[in-house]
């Protein structure tokens, strides 16, 4: 049966880089990493895994908790995690929490009883309790997406009150003035942020804001298609919407089209998050890009270096935005 030195041969490095690789795979440099795991499976070598993780004190594994895999944006940060967990030698454990706070306080106790090393939260709340702490406090978690941002732990973020106002600029600039919003989750940071930023723009062009343009939903294809059957009927109907996802955005569209209503000679619409299909719709929504998947590997980057006593301070990460101008916004007619 092969042994540690066998692979230690195969592999033209030391025993103690060999077991560093297993024990620690974050300090070992890709390029030997990839050796050693090569050499691993070339010589035979089963090591014993758990005893691998008793004697580190890590089980290399991350707790992700996200609102809803359905969501598309989540879908690739997911992505970008499981690239960079790979990379550092870790695993990702997902949670479905649907934004229960009981089931990711349920999974947030892996990290408290050592069953993971870490957690990433992408909703603003924290799943841990008072019950679940270590001896400074606080356990190793980063935030990232919709943030708390009170300053205790790392946070990845985009400035949604910036990309909000650039998007409603866009709009105006095509003349158009009675702009509606299609909204998120009223409990939602992002929700808040992105109205804020909408509303800024409205006020630096000298529009008054009319709240009866606000729209209720909820981030899905089916907010985005009541509320847009609602605008349909309106008496005074707007000449632009502005929705503050994708799938919102998408949704109101099909309620135009039903209504025979043209994007975006009748109606501009506008979305946020550059998910794949926004490129693809009939027309190509215009949108506020986001680097889903580099969301993903920066949160998963910050907590193995929480991990690993590189961090001191908890710092905030603002991810860059970029205003997509597609065929769904056109100048305001009449």
């Amino acid at each position: 049966m092969a042994n540690i030195r066998d692979v230690a041969d195969s592999a033209g490095v030391s025993v103690a880089t060999v077991s560093r690789t297993l024990q620690q795979p974050e300090r070992v440099s890709p390029k030997t990493r990839n050796k050693v795991m090569a050499a691993v499976q070339a010589v035979g070598y089963k090591p014993n895994l758990m005893a691998v993780k008793f004697r580190s004190g890590k089980t290399h594994n991350l707790v992700v908790l996200v609102p809803t895999v359905a969501n598309v944006f989540f879908a690739r940060v997911i992505s970008g995690m499981q690239e960079a967990a790979a990379e550092l030698g870790y695993s990702i454990l997902l949670a479905n929490t649907l934004g229960n706070s009981e089931i990711e306080s349920h999974y947030a106790k892996m990290v408290s009883t050592s069953q993971a090393d870490g957690l990433i939260q992408l909703r603003a709340h924290n799943p841990f309790d008072a019950t679940m702490i270590n001896d400074n406090g606080l356990l190793p978690m980063v935030n990232a997406c919709e943030v708390i941002d009170d300053g205790q732990y790392p946070v990845v973020s985009l400035d949604n009150r910036a990309a909000a106002k650039a998007m409603t600029e866009h709009l105006i600039s095509l003349g158009h003035t009675r702009i509606a919003m299609i909204k998120g989750p009223n409990s939602s940071p992002l929700t808040q942020e992105r109205l804020v930023g909408y509303k800024d723009a409205l006020a630096q062009a000298n529009i008054a804001f009319d709240e009866s343009l606000l729209f209720p939903g909820d981030f899905t294809l089916q907010a985005g298609y009541n509320a847009g059957e609602t605008i349909s009927h309106l008496e005074s109907r707007p000449t632009a919407v502005f929705c503050e996802n994708d799938e919102t955005a998408i949704g109101a569209m099909q309620a135009f089209k039903q209504a025979n209503l043209h994007v975006p000679n009748d109606i501009s619409v506008a979305g946020f998050d550059d998910i794949a299909f926004s490129a693809f719709v009939d027309p190509p929504l215009t949108t506020i890009a986001q680097p889903a998947e580099e969301f993903g590997r920066t949160a998963v980057t910050l907590l193995v270096d929480l991990l690993n006593g590189k961090i001191r301070k908890a710092p905030k990460v603002i991810m860059p935005f970029e205003l997509i101008v597609r065929e769904s916004t056109g100048k305001a007619l009449g």
